[in-house]
């Protein structure tokens, strides 16, 4: 039986992908005490990382349809970590890395596409502190990074 997370998913006609196996040596997440740690998620669309450079070769809306992609593999490692998306109880934190060019000053218009989707999906349990930083390149040449730290039942 689904919960009310994966309901709402369903109600939208969003489908959380399988989970990516880390590019390197770390732990895609980390359940500790009453929290979820889900380490930086690329952009991942048919197995290949959405790349380039905001206010270069991206543009704004389509870094925020990036960092939306971003936020589906973020769900996908908490229910993986969680197996019930309902035990999440508040997302707290997402820290956001834009792949800008030196002059791109939107980075928090970038982030708001995995921030509005997390509300959208979470409602208030989505609403969350939040970074979002430039910065010069990132793996696989990716135009955006975001990670994710939940309170849990």
């Amino acid at each position: 039986m689904a919960g009310e997370i994966e309901a709402r998913l369903k109600a939208l006609d969003l489908t959380l992908p399988e989970v990516a196996s880390p590019l390197a040596n770390y732990v895609p997440f980390l359940h500790i005490n009453n929290q979820l740690f889900i380490s930086g998620q690329l952009p991942m669309r048919d197995g290949a990382a959405v790349t380039g450079k905001l206010g270069d070769t991206v543009s704004v809306e389509d870094g925020a349809k990036a960092a939306e992609l971003c936020l589906f593999n973020i769900l996908a490692q908490a229910k993986a970590a969680l197996r019930d998306l309902d035990r999440i109880e508040q997302c707290l934190q997402l820290t956001g890395y834009v792949n800008a060019a030196p002059d791109f000053t939107d980075h928090p218009k970038v982030i708001n596409g995995a921030s509005d989707l997390m509300v959208e999906i979470l409602g208030n349990k989505g609403r969350h502190t939040r970074a979002a930083v430039g910065c010069s390149s990132l793996p696989l040449g990716a135009c955006v990074e975001i990670g994710a730290i939940f309170a849990i039942e």
